[in-house]
C-alpha cells in the first residue's frame, strides 16, 4: 500500500527480490554474523519503505550479518504477474513484500518458504487479526508487516455548523448526526457511492458473515446468507444520506476530490485520501478530522477490511537463513514501531500502536484493527474481484430496489463461475 498515498484497496500488493549473485548457499549455514560477502535482495513496493526506516534497517542488517542489503523498489502496475513469474524461476528473489490477500495464492503454488520457526521465535505476540492472512492451510508462509483500514474523514466546520459537538461512539449516534447535518445544513451528510466494496466487506466482518462457503470440495457464493443481507441493510442506511451514484465506486470520481469542495459532511476512506482532498483544495486541510467507524455498541468499532502487506521468503531462494535474519531485524519492535511512526500504518503488534501518537488518521484506524478482517483468504477469491465484480453488482442491485436475497441470486452464477475459475 502506498504510504502518504497508502493504497489500500484492500489490497496492497506484493513483493519479492531478484536473487543476488553470490555463494552457492553453503555459507548460509554459518549463522548470524557469518554471511560476509553475500547480498540479500528484497523487493519492496513503491511507498512501503519510509526513508528513515530504510536507512536504519539496512545499517542494522549489514552490521549484524556482514552481508549487503539490496532493496529494489517495485511499481504497482503489473506486480502480481511479475511476482508470480519470479517465484517460478530458478533464481527467485530472496525476500518479498506481498499483499495480505494475495498470500494464499503464492503459498498454494509452493513459491513461499514455510516460516513456522520464525513465528515461534519472534511472532508470539503478533496481532491475530493481522497475522491471519500470513497463514495458509494451517502453516505460516509469511510474516505480518503492516495493515491499514478505513476511518471516517469528516468536515469539522460542517459538523460545527450543525451544532454537533462530539464524534459519534455508536452507529446509531452516527446516523443521528448525519440526519442532523441533513436537516440543519445544506451539505451532503456523507458521500458514499453504491459500490464502496471494501467498506461493505468491513460491515460483513462486523455481522460475522462469510462471503463464500464450501459446497463439497468447491467454494461457492454465500451472498444469500442473512448475515450478508444484514450488512447490506446497514450499508443502505448509510447510503440513504448520500447523493452519490449507486452504480459507482469510491474512485469514480475520487471521493477525496468530492470532499475537497467543502460541501460534504463526511466520507469513509483511508487516511491517505485526505491528501487527495488537500491537493484539490489546500484550504480544507484545517477542517479535516478523523474518527473510528463506530459499531453497534460503544467501545466496539465497526468491522473493517484490513489491507496491508506481509513479508515472505521465496522458497527457491538459496539464502533462507540470511533472509530470516533480515525478517528478524525488520520486524523487531524497534523497526516495526518506526515503520508505524513514519508511515502511519498499523503495526503487527497491538503494543506498538503507541507509535501512532500524533498521527490523527492512524490513531483513528488503530482501535478497529484488532477485530478487523480481510476478504476470503482463498486462492480462488482473486477472480471474484476482477471487473465487473459481482459483489459490487449485488450492492447496486439492493440499493436500486431488489431485496438482498434477490440481489444475491442475480449474481450467484457469475460469482460461482469465478470461484471455480471457469472465467
Amino acid at each position: 500500500m502506498k504510504r502518504g498515498l497508502i493504497a489500500a484497496t484492500g489490497v496492497a500488493a506484493m513483493l519479492v527480490s531478484v536473487a543476488a549473485c553470490g555463494s552457492d548457499g553453503d555459507d548460509d549455514k554459518a549463522g548470524a554474523d557469518g554471511f560476509k560477502g553475500q547480498t540479500l535482495t528484497v523487493w519492496a513496493m513503491d511507498g512501503s519503505t519510509p526513508d528513515g526506516w530504510t536507512k536504519d534497517v539496512k545499517a542494522a542488517f549489514e552490521k549484524k550479518t556482514g552481508a549487503k542489503l539490496k532493496l529494489e523498489i517495485q511499481q504497482w502496475n503489473g506486480i502480481q504477474q511479475k511476482v508470480t513469474t519470479a517465484l517460478s524461476e530458478s533464481d527467485p528473489p530472496d525476500v518479498l513484500e506481498i499483499g495480505n490477500t494475495q498470500t494464499p495464492s503464492y503459498a498454494q503454488t509452493g513459491g513461499l518458504a514455510e516460516l513456522g520457526d520464525l513465528k515461534k521465535s519472534i511472532g508470539a505476540d503478533w496481532s491475530e487479526s493481522i497475522n491471519k492472512s500470513a497463514v495458509y492451510d494451517g502453516k505460516q508462509y509469511a510474516a505480518p508487516w503492516y495493515a491499514a483500514n478505513r476511518v471516517v474523514l469528516y468536515n469539522k466546520k460542517i459538523w460545527a455548523d450543525a451544532g454537533i459537538k462530539d464524534t459519534p461512539k455508536t452507529r446509531t449516534e452516527f446516523f443521528r448526526d448525519l440526519d442532523t447535518i441533513k436537516k440543519k445544513t445544506d451539505a451532503e451528510p456523507i458521500y458514499l457511492p453504491g459500490q464502496n466494496w471494501y467498506f461493505f466487506d468491513g460491515l460483513t466482518i462486523g455481522t460475522g458473515a462469510d462471503l463464500v462457503k464450501k459446497d463439497g470440495d468447491k467454494w461457492v457464493s454465500n451472498l444469500a446468507d442473512p448475515k450478508v443481507g444484514k450488512a447490506m441493510d446497514i450499508y443502505k442506511q448509510y447510503q440513504s444520506f448520500s447523493k452519490a451514484p449507486k452504480d459507482k465506486d469510491e474512485a469514480t470520481p475520487q471521493q477525496g476530490e468530492v470532499f475537497a469542495k467543502g460541501k460534504t459532511g463526511a466520507f469513509i476512506g483511508m487516511g491517505w485520501e485526505a491528501a487527495i482532498a488537500i491537493k484539490a483544495n489546500p484550504k480544507i486541510e484545517k477542517d479535516i478530522g478523523y474518527f473510528t467507524i463506530p459499531g453497534e455498541t460503544a467501545g466496539k468499532p465497526e468491522g473493517v477490511f484490513l489491507g496491508g502487506s506481509n513479508l515472505a521468503i521465496a522458497a527457491g531462494s538459496e539464502k533462507q537463513e540470511l533472509a530470516k535474519e533480515f525478517l528478524k531485524i525488520a520486524l523487531n519492535d524497534t523497526y516495526e514501531g518506526q515503520l508505524a511512526k513514519e508511515g502511519g500504518v498499523i503495526p503487527n503488534k497491538e503494543s506498538l500502536q503507541t507509535q501512532l501518537k500524533g498521527n490523527a488518521a492512524g490513531q483513528a484506524a488503530a482501535p478497529a484493527a484488532a477485530t478487523g478482517g480481510t476478504t476470503p483468504l482463498i486462492p480462488e477469491w482473486a477472480a471474484v474481484e476482477n471487473a465487473p465484480n459481482p459483489v459490487k453488482s449485488y450492492m447496486t442491485a439492493v440499493l436500486t430496489g431488489k431485496s438482498p436475497a434477490e440481489a444475491a441470486k442475480s449474481v450467484e452464477d457469475d460469482m460461482n463461475k469465478r470461484l471455480s475459475q471457469e472465467r
